[in-house]
């Protein structure tokens, strides 16, 4: 039976937020209530009111598991790293914590920016409590890893944001701590850098040490983390097989719906020269559905009103497995002229997508809209749900389900030898 690596029982923190009692419209309002709060205990002006940011979170974590922590912006998730790596103390329940913990919990967390590379990784060594014949050891992996061998003598302010990030998780992961807390170490670093840090998590997780793994990359979360915990508010929604739990996370709150529309004023999605209107899945003769054929071809279309004169506006959307798992990407500037000028009115950008090209089963559409490189307008996560139906066609005689999120007719022959 693996051993206990972190204990957490009935888990909760709460602050106090202080809150206007009323907006001041004058200068004269604002005196009078500075005036008043003289005369009130310790002067205070504002209402109290609390938050609880964790609440009654209890789970086990054993020796040796990759868990992911996953939910919303506010879920808890920063908190719960925070209570397990003692910078700020529960309100009530325990985490009993079995190892020497590292934690990598913002960027550069812990470093000092006045000193070197160098020197910054012997104080959090040391701040691990580990000896400088350990830290000597590890030393040069450390280096290589982060890729900064020309700059370890210079002081980590000048450092560039990928260098700053790469010592900081080199740092965190190769000194010797039983158990490594992560909160998005992915969100910031290039693919070359993202790949090499999921390569480092298997690794350790293949010699015992245990990960608790802060992110927003569903397909990180499915494919690396034993199981996972979903907060919800403060509180565990779900808890349980990565893959299982990411695909109600991603299901929650999104509908299977053909269509998706939104106002056509200022609460709309958009900027201002472009405002989100609605998107629409249609599938054969045009009509709008939330379960095309998996063998027919299907078209996802964004509708938007541009309140400008407009050139270089794109309007792309990205399908989403299951599992969180991009499956792609695809903007309208990709065949249309980059030069495009739209002059303000309602306009449809339409993709259609060919049959016998996705498995069955459900995806998620998100849309956006930008001038590359330059601006943003809007971009809706998860816009809406269609699922693809197994109605036949390539493989739907065959009983047993078709693995993958292809089903393309790729070509066979089939030739005697004998």
């Amino acid at each position: 039976m693996a051993q206990t690596a972190i204990h957490v029982q009935r888990l909760s923190k709460q602050y106090t937020i202080a809150t206007a009692r009323r907006r001041h419209d004058t200068l004269r309002d604002e005196v009078t209530e500075a005036l008043k709060s003289l005369f009130r205990p310790n002067g205070r002006s504002r209402a109290q009111e609390t938050f609880w940011a964790l609440r009654e979170v209890s789970f086990d974590v054993s020796q040796g598991d990759v868990v992911g922590i996953i939910g919303r912006n506010g879920a808890g998730k920063s908190t719960l790293l925070k209570l397990l790596s003692r910078i700020t103390e529960p309100t009530c329940g325990l985490a009993e914590i079995y190892g020497r913990v590292g934690s990598l919990l913002e960027v550069g967390t812990g470093f000092d920016r006045e000193l070197t590379g160098r020197e910054n990784i012997y104080l959090s060594g040391a701040i691990l409590g580990m000896k400088k014949t350990e830290i000597d050891r590890k030393f040069d992996q450390i280096v290589a890893f982060a890729e900064v061998e020309q700059f370890i003598d210079t002081p980590v302010k000048r450092y560039s944001s990928g260098m700053f990030l790469r010592l900081a998780f080199a740092v965190a992961a190769h000194l010797e701590s039983e158990i490594l807390l992560l909160d998005e170490v992915l969100a910031v670093g290039d693919a070359s850098f993202q790949k090499r840090c999921l390569g480092k998590m298997e690794e350790d997780a293949g010699k015992g040490r245990t990960v608790l793994f802060v992110s927003h990359n569903m397909a990180a979360i499915s494919r690396f983390c034993t199981w996972c915990v979903w907060l919800d508010q403060g509180i565990i929604r779900e808890c349980g097989d990565s893959q299982a739990v990411v695909g109600k996370y991603l299901a929650s709150g999104v509908q299977d719906a053909g269509e998706a529309t939104f106002q056509d004023d200022e609460t709309a999605p958009g900027s201002e020269y472009v405002r989100l209107l609605a998107v629409r899945v249609r599938g054969r003769e045009g009509k709008i559905t939330s379960s095309p054929d998996a063998r027919e071809p299907f078209s996802i279309e964004v509708e938007y009103r541009t309140l400008r004169n407009t050139t270089g506006l794109r309007v792309g959307l990205s399908l989403v497995g299951a599992d969180g798992s991009v499956v792609l990407s695809t903007g309208d500037l990709d065949v249309i002229p980059d030069d495009l000028q739209r002059a303000p009115g309602v306009y449809i950008s339409r993709c259609e997508l060919p049959g016998d090209l996705l498995n069955y089963g459900r995806y998620f559409v998100s849309v956006g809209s930008d001038f590359p490189m330059i601006q943003g307008h809007f971009y809706v996560d998860r816009a809406l749900a269609l699922r693809l139906e197994h109605l036949g066609g390539v493989g739907g005689h065959i009983a047993d389900a078709r693995a993958g999120m292809l089903r393309m007719r790729f070509p066979w022959e089939v030739q005697r030898l004998l």
